[in-house]
């Protein structure tokens, strides 16, 4: 175990050294490449007839059209006239790695580039191959957007699930540093360490840890200045205990509304005896026991990864369920809870457009919330969930130049997404003419 300890070490810290060298050399120089004519549309406002001129992988300023022809020296001149330009999109909720498959993960992370996703929070799997992913994202040697990625953390009753032995090959479940088994004996600030070396952005809390162990570990990786993404309950631990401990992000409003239930399951594996379907069908809005929840969130700027389009995948066993889905989400985002839009699930590889749209659409159509506020969730609060907002989520001088534009205003209508005809990633263009959907 130490020699493995050890080798997993040098690992992350050649991984951490090559990304250091790499970010430092794509931002010291370059020409200047100016997109003028563009409306933007960002959360920090709406701008006709701009210019945003990118040096390397940087925004350098963004300008009114006019002053393009001031500028001098070798720049390169991209008149996008007419087209909607948004920050780049972030899926806050995929998984690239729960059964390794390299090929499969590259072809849908292509698309999603090529449609505007210029980041994604990966969150939960084999962190070595989801870590040599988004190397190769981060250097350019595949086309793919920025992948933020968790490291695991539950109870060691949890570990005899089937999952948990694909995505720890080589290691006994629970015992990779990525893929943790906590008890009450577990070394916390060693646990919590293992997690960082591993170049993990947030510890995932996924199954079977009573809440004092939640608030112990979620206390110990902000000292460690780690993010903590948690499951709405993690059994025993219940939504409310979830959201008491200060995680920073709650996945599934699904999973909160097991609050509403009689009894809280014990352990993961006692999901399916939650009664889902008089869960559904009692709910009525605003729910005080919910509301006790949101209102804990709001406070401390808690986000909720809502995920509202997972309700599609048991729509069929539950209807009714995308409804209820949608209305407590609903609540959550009336109460002040800030919403980021992840999918948790895959749709066809020869869909041309991945998840993230539906569940952008569901947050406009069926939750109600503003256009204006549903681009917000996939992108300033996308970026809010891996702590890079001060790099990523909105079009400002300084941040990486991640662009998205449009043939249509998405604000008009949030399907217009699928207007995209230009994707920049860290100054990179990917013009959607050059992508062709791959089933294999």
């Amino acid at each position: 175990m130490k020699l493995r300890t050890t080798l997993a070490a040098l690992f992350v810290a050649a991984f951490i050294l090559t990304n250091t060298a790499t970010a430092a050399e794509a931002e010291t120089g370059g020409k200047l490449v100016v997109y003028h004519g563009a409306t933007l549309l960002d959360p920090s406002g709406r701008r006709v007839d701009m210019a945003i001129v990118v040096r390397g992988t940087r925004i350098e300023s963004i300008v009114p059209a006019a002053q393009v022809g001031s500028l001098s020296g070798d720049v390169q001149r991209v008149d996008v006239t007419g087209r909607y330009a948004i920050p780049g999109l972030i899926d806050s909720h995929v998984h690239l790695a729960s059964t390794p498959n390299r090929a499969q993960a590259e072809m849908r992370l292509r698309r999603a580039l090529y449609s505007g996703v210029t980041a994604v929070r990966d969150m939960a799997g084999d962190a070595r191959s989801v870590a040599e992913i988004s190397r190769a994202a981060l250097t350019g040697e595949i086309a793919a957007p920025d992948v933020y990625f968790a490291a695991t953390m539950s109870g060691a009753s949890f570990f005899d699930d089937p999952r948990t032995r694909a995505s720890a090959v080589g290691w006994s479940p629970g015992g990779a540093p990525w893929m943790q088994a906590i008890t009450d004996a577990t070394d916390i600030p060693l646990a919590v360490a293992r997690a960082r070396g591993t170049g993990a952005t947030g510890i995932k809390l996924y199954a079977d840890l009573p809440a004092a162990l939640v608030r112990k570990i979620t206390a110990e990786a902000h000292r460690q200045g780690i993010k903590v993404w948690a499951h709405g309950a993690i059994f025993p631990a219940s939504p409310q205990d979830v959201v008491d401990a200060g995680v920073d992000v709650v996945s599934h409003i699904g999973f909160v509304s097991i609050a509403l239930a009689p009894q809280m399951p014990q352990r993961f594996r006692e999901l399916g005896k939650v009664d889902f379907a008089s869960i559904l069908k009692g709910y009525r809005e605003p729910d005080a026991r919910l509301q006790a929840i949101f209102d804990v969130m709001k406070q401390r700027g808690e986000i909720l990864d809502a995920t509202a389009d997972s309700a599609l995948n048991v729509e069929t066993a539950l209807p009714g369920a995308l409804d209820a889905t949608a209305r407590m989400t609903h609540q959550a985002f009336k109460s002040g809870v800030a919403i980021a839009a992840g999918t948790d699930r895959h749709n066809a590889d020869d869909d041309p457009f991945p998840p993230l749209y539906v569940e952008l659409e569901l947050l406009a159509e069926r939750v109600g919330m503003p256009t204006g506020e549903v681009l917000k969730a996939a992108t300033i609060t996308g970026a809010r969930t891996v702590g890079l907002e001060r790099e990523m989520g909105t079009l400002e001088p300084g941040k990486l130049a991640n662009i998205v534009f449009l043939a249509k205003n998405p604000l008009e209508d949030i399907r217009n997404l699928r207007s995209v005809t230009l994707t920049i990633k860290r100054g990179t263009g990917y013009a959607r003419t050059d992508f062709q959907p791959r089933t294999q």
